[in-house]
């Protein structure tokens, strides 16, 4: 296996270098560069996958990396059930991704450049899946960051982009400031940054150290996985090319907050406070972002609220300790978000870049595809059976009334019912009932290439079938079995009473209730484009306006720091550095013209200030 597993990352590595170095020549002809690299990649992921299946493993270290008095680590890989799930779906939804990218931005005058974020991206995304002990997961956590960075800021002729872009950078810094400090309080604590020794040594560490570790890692969780209270830089980052939104803020780098917490369940269950944390804040999110999911006018910002509040159910998974079921949800979300996102993307191509839904409707008959498959990812998200969101999202509420509080059930089944209300108001409203785009728009509405539908499909079908490894029985799930080497088994959970069955029908219901009052507010009635997004009262509008928490970050953290940077920039920099060093250069001035007032030119005076000089030195010396 040590042969395969190192040239995963290594051909999407070649990828963004030939495009980075040669992408002037190769121009337009990039993909044929960047689609067959991470096309090897997820070969080789597949044969690693199935090696993994037959019980192999593997830990392994590339090159000895710092050696630093007693500090010593390697770029190590760790291969097992979970980084082997987590890499199918890093190359394999990156695959499709790449080929839909082809003609989504067929003409962009960015296409070589590109290609090389998107092969960059991958590249460290997969290095942080395999990553065998926290440093490399750090580096590589942070190149991803890099990566957001760059493909958000994709189009950074626009204002909105780059100011995106640099949004999405500073939020994540801010998460990413603890995560360092919870990495370095580790080696502190333990000596060790390796995987294996940090887990095995786990008892040794204090509940309250723990605690602390654990907290400053999940605050690097919330920072890129969107979470409360730091999640304001998603929706903005639809700014970004559309295959942008679905590969990295739907279907990978998002998760990678989950996938680091899943990952490091013994040291949060040393905790246990941290747990809890992990599970409210979810649970809060997941409510929170579908709330404001269901006013927003742009078709991609309500798939954004809508990744947020997923991921919030993900982290509520992990915090009642249903870890399989987290990351079960983690790949089903991967397959149906992506297919939304590309989905929408297929949409704004239709319409030459629009995104408000209120310019939408009436794009079934002309785009049946899309549509069809659509229904398909919303179908997915509002867990609607049998389709795979449906298996995963229930798992994660059974466990939730069974191993946490109710009130977190309750929140996590309310957000089940206001996520299949906003989602299929996005269908209702694009897809259906009478065209309220202009004339000139609609008649040029017409069905994506092959290229871009066909990844579509393939997202529609696993989609639908993906559920299968998801169905509870006895036994528990076979996800769950597959990943148990990683996450034991749960003890305590019923899967075959009559109470999980109840709950199971409750989750339909409500799933169902939400599309039974979608239909009615959008489709039971024409809507006029002049009432959506127009606020009717003050939670309306209290909603629409995402809680005013941009505008309250703005007031309390942005203004102050404008303003402090602008005291000490006009103060101490230009007032005290500038003043000294300008204060310096004005005394040498001075001294040098006053000293030139004695440079008169007259040969008398210059002898006479040598005749005085000379009797001072001799009066000096007579003196002595």
């Amino acid at each position: 296996m040590s042969n395969i597993v190192w040239l995963i990352p290594l051909f999407p590595l070649l990828g963004t270098l030939l495009n980075a170095l040669f992408g002037r020549w190769i121009d337009r002809k990039a993909h044929w560069v960047a689609v067959p690299a991470l096309g090897c990649s997820f070969l080789l992921s597949c044969a690693v996958f199935l090696k993994v299946w037959q019980g192999e493993t593997f830990t392994g270290d590339l090159f000895p990396w710092i050696q630093a008095g007693s500090f010593r680590t390697s770029v190590t890989a760790l291969v097992d059930p979970l980084s082997a799930v987590m890499l199918l779906v890093v190359t394999g939804v990156g695959f499709l991704i790449h080929v839909y990218s082809v003609g989504y931005m067929h003409g962009d005058p960015g296409y070589a450049r590109f290609f090389t974020y998107l092969n960059f991206f991958v590249f460290s995304m997969v290095m942080l899946v395999l990553a065998g002990n926290f440093l490399v997961l750090y580096v590589f956590w942070e190149a991803v960051g890099l990566c957001s960075y760059l493909l958000i800021g994709f189009w950074y002729t626009r204002r909105s982009a780059a100011d995106a872009g640099k949004k999405a950078f500073i939020v994540n810094r801010v998460g990413d400031f603890g995560f360092g400090l919870g990495v370095m309080y580790l080696w502190v604590a333990l000596g060790t940054l390796d995987y294996g020794e940090v887990f095995a040594r786990i008892g040794a560490l204090s509940p309250t150290t723990a605690t602390v570790i654990a907290l400053l890692l999940f605050m690097g969780a919330c920072g890129k996985s969107a979470q409360l209270p730091l999640h304001t830089w998603l929706p903005d980052a639809m700014e970004g090319p559309t295959p942008v939104s679905a590969l990295i803020h739907a279907a990978t780098m998002v998760t990678a907050g989950v996938y680091m917490v899943a990952r490091s369940h013994a040291l949060f269950e040393r905790s246990g406070v941290a747990l809890d944390v992990v599970a409210w804040v979810g649970g809060i999110t997941a409510l929170f972002a579908a709330t404001i999911a269901l006013a927003q006018t742009d078709i991609k910002r309500v798939l954004a609220y809508s990744t947020i509040s997923q991921l919030g159910y993900m982290f509520a998974g992990v915090g009642v300790g249903a870890y399989a079921a987290a990351i079960f949800h983690l790949v089903t979300h991967a397959f149906f978000k992506a297919l939304l996102f590309l989905g929408a993307g297929s949409v704004i191509h239709a319409q030459a870049g629009e995104q408000d839904l209120r310019k939408m409707g009436g794009l079934a008959p002309r785009m049946m595809a899309t549509t069809v498959t659509f229904l398909v990812g919303a179908a997915g998200l509002a867990g609607l059976p049998p389709f795979a969101g449906f298996f995963s999202k229930d798992e994660i509420l059974a466990s939730s009334y069974h191993r946490g509080p109710l009130a977190l059930w309750a929140l996590l089944l309310i957000g089940a019912f206001l996520t299949a209300v906003y989602v299929f108001r996005v269908v209702f409203l694009a897809f259906f009932g009478a065209p309220r785009m202009p004339k000139e728009v609609a008649q040029h509405v017409h069905e994506s290439p092959l290229v871009m539908t066909v990844p579509l499909g393939v997202l529609a079908l696993l989609t639908a079938v993906a559920g299968a490894v998801g169905i509870p029985s006895a036994h528990g799930m076979a996800f769950a079995r597959f990943v148990s080497p990683v996450f034991p088994l749960p003890e305590g959970v019923d899967h075959g009473g009559l109470s999980a069955y109840a709950l199971l029908v409750l989750s339909v219901v409500a799933a169902t209730a939400g599309v039974l009052l979608a239909w009615l507010v959008y489709r039971g009635r024409p809507v006029r484009a002049e009432a959506i997004g127009r606020p009717r009262n003050r939670l309306h509008a209290l909603v629409l306006n995402k809680y005013y928490v941009d505008e309250l970050y703005d007031a309390v953290f942005v203004r102050p720091t404008l303003r402090a940077a602008g005291f000490c920039a006009r103060t101490l920099d230009l007032g005290v550095v500038d003043g000294a060093v300008n204060g310096v250069g004005r005394l040498v001035v001075g001294w040098a013209r006053s000293m030139r007032a004695l440079q008169t030119g007259y040969v008398m005076n210059y002898a006479m200030a040598t005749l005085a000089g000379a009797v001072a030195i001799v009066g000096f010396l007579l003196w002595r």
